[in-house]
C-alpha cells in the first residue's frame, strides 16, 4: 500500500516536471498551469527544508555553548 502511494507521488512529480519543460517550450494553457503549481510546490519544499536546517543549527549551537565552560 505504501509502495503504491509512493509510486503515485513519483508519477505526479515526473508529470509535473514534464509539464514544466513543455510549458517552457510553449505548451497549452493547462500545462502552464500545472507547471506553475509544480514550481510553487517545489519552492514550498525548498523553504521548509531551509527552515528545518536553520532550526537544527540553532538547537545545536544553543545546547553546546553554555554547559562546557
Amino acid at each position: 500500500m505504501v509502495a503504491l502511494a509512493l509510486l503515485g507521488i513519483l508519477a505526479l512529480v515526473i508529470g509535473g516536471c514534464a509539464c514544466v519543460v513543455w510549458a517552457e517550450r510553449g505548451g497549452p494553457r493547462w500545462a502552464r498551469g500545472v507547471a506553475r503549481v509544480t514550481l510553487a510546490g517545489g519552492e514550498l519544499v525548498r523553504r521548509a527544508a531551509k527552515d528545518r536546517r536553520r532550526r537544527e543549527r540553532r538547537g545545536l549551537n544553543g545546547s553546546s555553548g553554555g554547559d562546557g565552560d
